[in-house]
């Protein structure tokens, strides 16, 4: 099939005030090339009233009515993406009749994933027919719910597409990618030619709170307070002790589920450093559930820019580890591109959940289709 030109956008649970934006070509399997990406910024009082949501949406816990605020930041945000977009595509001289397809992940303001007795739910905020009218561009979305309510984890999604890159760069393996956002997923192969992805554990978002918390800023940039504190290595034993991250995979987890308060009554520095070394941690949990273990990690997400991060990842999963860009990919546009290669799978048919990746029953299509020329 002839490729496409297609965009997508993400926004992390992170929480980084960031629109990520990245145009791919691909015919939904094999990638065909790479258009320009950018990270955009939300206002200051648009990333205020997206965490109001976030708040107001743990809270909520899938009780009852959706919190009102809902409603409002779902338009404001999907209104600063489509001015994102609209200039992205003014800046590139892009017109509208070149993109076949906007794949809009939408902001994750709660994520439950399934336990015995209670199926998952998850919501992501995200107009998608709003979006398509303002680009005059179709529009994929809710990408999530379908594989939630087959009983799916409805997370990680991005494994077909970690594949893709994979492929496409040759990386010698065993390998596997780990993305470090608000929360850690990890793609490898099962050693039979099929995929297996979970979320690890935290990623950032810990770590970000924490620093946050302290009012050091809003990360730990450059790893630099990490480096200057030392692991509680007795409390980081008992936290890997969580029976969770023994649990086999398919699992996922909600940007809260573990929070700051692990490195409660520590100092700045050594919190941090802790946190650190929990998430890389974490990670090295993940490795040892896979029956191929890699040798081999391609690190992309906002973890991958802290030095402290890379190291313990190093020491703590005994792998190689390298940033996204030594494997000749755009480390803060892999996220962006995987929901552009979501929207073409979306527009063909073709799967974009699987057993080994999120608990699916069997592969599963997934998003809805927003027309820009209807509503």
């Amino acid at each position: 099939m002839t490729p496409s030109w297609a965009i997508g956008l993400m926004t992390g649970t992170v929480l980084d005030g960031q629109i990520d934006i990245a145009a791919i070509r691909s015919d939904g399997e094999q990638l065909a090339g790479f258009g320009p990406w950018r990270l955009a910024c939300y206002l200051p009082e648009e990333r205020r009233l997206i965490e109001q949501a976030v708040q107001a949406a743990r809270a909520w816990d899938f009780t009852g009515p959706e919190p009102p605020v809902f409603a409002a930041a779902e338009a404001m945000l999907t209104d600063a993406q489509g001015r994102a977009v609209l200039d992205f595509l003014r800046d590139h001289r892009i017109t509208a009749g070149e993109v076949k397809v906007v794949g809009l992940h939408g902001q994750t303001v709660l994520h439950r994933a399934p336990v015995p007795g209670r199926p998952g739910a998850t919501r992501q905020l995200g107009c998608g027919p709003r979006l398509a009218r303002q680009l005059g561009i179709d529009v994929v979305y809710d990408f999530r719910s379908r594989d939630v309510a087959a009983g799916g984890q409805g997370a990680p999604l991005a494994p077909i597409y970690h594949q893709a890159l994979l492929d496409l760069a040759q990386v010698p393996g065993p390998a596997a990618v780990l993305n470090l956002g608000g929360v850690g997923n990890l793609t490898s192969q099962d050693g039979a030619g099929g995929l297996v992805a979970f979320d690890t554990g935290p990623g950032n978002g810990p770590l970000n709170d924490w620093v946050a918390r302290h009012e050091l800023g809003e990360m730990d940039r450059d790893g630099a307070l990490a480096a200057r504190g030392a692991v509680d290595e007795a409390r980081l034993a008992r936290l890997l002790a969580h029976p969770w991250l023994a649990r086999p995979p398919p699992k996922s987890l909600d940007r809260y589920d573990f929070t700051a308060d692990m490195a409660q009554g520590l100092s700045a520095e050594d919190g941090a450093a802790t946190l650190t070394a929990f998430t890389a941690g974490c990670v090295a949990a993940g490795l040892d559930l896979l029956a191929n273990r890699p040798v081999r990690l391609v690190v992309c997400g906002g973890g991958r820019r802290n030095p402290a991060m890379m190291r313990e990842l190093a020491r703590r999963t005994g792998a190689a580890v390298t940033p996204a860009e030594a494997a000749g990919w755009r480390g803060d546009a892999v996220e962006a591109e995987c929901f552009a290669y979501l929207a073409l799978r979306h527009l063909r048919g073709l799967p974009i959940s699987f057993p080994g990746t999120t608990g699916a029953p069997r592969p599963l299509t997934g998003g809805r289709l927003a027309r820009h020329g209807i509503g």
